[in-house]
């Protein structure tokens, strides 16, 4: 019977917006994707439409339910996940008065840092132990030196837009803006609230916002949304909306969670030390524990989950098929007069097949995938990628594999920090998001990482379904205890023993790489003038 029922769940990442229909059981019945563009300004600066945003999630979303094999009537509730670190400044009409700053936006790095500047300064970053202390105290974390978190986006707006920043009404991320869209609600979830650094995270099932952090912020808490739960209702879908998708006008709207909780959950990594691995644009190392703690040194900590009196371990690597993506579309398939084919093909099962039959090690060639930065395990924004040791008898075929690989060796180093963090050996580790569709990029994150590489079904699809489930625990369909009888693994990919050797020292030699080069960046890379150029108007 539950196979009858099904949540409408819409999955907002940096490339587009998905929708599916997934049965309380976990099958995802129906899928649709719309694309939405990122705007880069400058060096530092990118932004997305708020209502490109929206116009995606609709478009998929009205797909979706005309796949559906499940009867209209038998959607019981809409839930969200979106990406985690967005900012948009909305009116009293849930208006944008300006574009998102998306999670890579560091204009706000100078900003974050006059708001927070303290006399001493330990971790060389400016902030003062004061600040620091009562940060980690009540958040575990602290605001982003780079600026790529709300605290440093709405320092940049009131700072340099200050127009911008007295007519916003509540600054909410992408999660909160879609579910404002569903409902006419301005909440945020006790995750999508947790990158701006202001709640007491202590009590798991109490998160609220801490006064102290508001006022260190030096922001105005009544522009601050009304914090929930991820399993909260938030009511039903606006009727308009309920007649445009055909569904019934008694749908909710559970608030869902932002995708690094989806993914986890959604991949059935729910029991405590039972890591996973997501690899979408950017990538993230997440498991459940029963403790807050925090690791200063790999930019690692444990905030509260969706599930009740849980947190969740989250990192971030900022670029991992992000890297894929950009050597498709700037360099293999850029529009220039070097171009001269105008049917693409699909250059992912491409970069597959190529990627299989160069030898391991990518023939002496070292990828390292900073393109935007880097969040975990070092944060640094002005590192950028490289391809290092390229030779004369060096190819493309190379360079492809070389960005398996090099994404990889980010995600072992970031894994040597979890597995300190967890105090668990991590043999075996949940692989989600789309990067996972790739049995190739699996096998060599088995052999990089050396550990056992449990495929999700429909890796894809794991924020998706992550965010039908807490649709359905919100109402009460489903425990979370029995998540991971839902989401089964797909297959186990082993490490090959004949590749420690050279798996490790490639990763000494990466990381030998980041320490000799960061001066070098830190001088090309450091911020202009444009890093102050002014957000566009809110657009379509």
């Amino acid at each position: 019977m539950e196979d009858r029922y099904g949540i409408l769940a819409l999955d907002l990442g940096t490339s587009g917006a998905k929708a599916a229909i997934v049965s309380l059981t976990g099958e995802c019945q129906a899928w649709a994707m719309a694309p939405v563009p990122v705007i880069l300004k400058g060096r530092n600066g990118a932004e997305q439409a708020p209502l490109a945003w929206w116009q995606a999630v609709d478009h998929s979303a009205t797909r979706a339910m005309a796949q559906s094999p499940i009867a209209r009537e038998r959607i019981l509730a809409v839930c969200t996940s979106s990406m985690g670190e967005e900012t948009v400044a909305v009116d009293r009409n849930g208006t944008p008065l300006m574009n998102a700053l998306n999670w890579m936006d560091q204009r706000g790095a100078d900003a974050i840092k006059k708001q927070l500047r303290g006399w001493i300064n330990p971790l060389g970053i400016g902030y003062g132990v004061k600040n620091l202390l009562q940060w980690m105290w009540y958040t575990g974390g602290i605001p982003s030196p780079s600026g790529k978190d709300p605290a440093g986006h709405i320092a940049y707006i009131r700072d340099h837009c200050p127009e911008i920043y007295d007519k916003t009404y509540k600054f909410l991320n992408s999660l909160d803006f879609i579910n404002l869209k569903l409902t006419g609600e301005f909440t945020a979830t006790q995750d999508s609230a947790l990158p701006l650094w202001a709640t007491n995270n202590r009590n798991p099932e109490h998160v609220r916002y801490q006064p102290s952090l508001v006022r260190a912020l030096g922001i105005d808490p009544e522009k601050l949304p009304e914090l929930v739960t991820s399993t909260t209702v938030l009511g039903r879908l606006r009727a308009a909306l309920a007649q445009d998708w055909g569904l019934p006008q008694t749908t909710k709207v559970v608030a869902g969670s932002v995708d690094t909780t989806a993914a986890t959950i959604g991949s059935g990594a729910v029991r405590d030390f039972d890591p996973c691995l997501t690899l979408g644009t950017s990538s993230f190392i997440t498991a459940h524990v029963p403790f807050k703690k925090t690791d200063i040194i790999n930019n690692m900590a444990s905030f509260p989950s969706a599930r009740p009196g849980k947190y969740l371990l989250m990192n971030n690597q900022t670029t991992a098929g992000g890297c894929l993506s950009h050597m498709a579309d700037h360099i293999v398939y850029h529009r220039d007069e070097l171009l001269q084919e105008e049917k693409r093909p699909d250059l992912y099962k491409v970069f597959d097949s190529i990627a299989e039959r160069v030898p391991p090690g990518s023939n002496g060639l070292v990828y390292t995938p900073w393109l935007f930065g880097e969040r975990a395990p070092m944060d640094d924004h002005t590192i950028r990628g490289s391809i290092h040791n390229i030779s004369l008898d060096n190819t493309r075929e190379d360079m492809v594999r070389a960005v398996f690989e090099g994404v990889a060796m980010n995600s072992r180093w970031l894994m040597d920090g979890v597995k300190k963090f967890l105090k668990h050996p991590c043999k075996d580790l949940r692989m989600a998001g789309g990067g996972a569709t790739s049995a190739v990029w699996c096998q060599i994150y088995a052999d990089v990482l050396n550990c056992r590489i449990h495929q999700s079904r429909d890796p894809i699809r794991c924020n998706a379904r992550g965010a039908a489930f807490l649709g359905a625990v919100g109402l009460g369909k489903l425990e979370f205890d029995a998540i991971p009888r839902r989401a089964p693994v797909c297959w186990v990919y082993s490490p090959n023993p004949e590749l420690r050797g050279l798996y490790d020292d490639r990763f000494a030699r990466f990381k030998e790489f980041y320490t000799k080069t960061r001066s070098i960046f830190g001088r090309l890379n450091a911020q202009k003038g444009d890093s102050h150029a002014g957000p566009h108007a809110p657009t379509a």
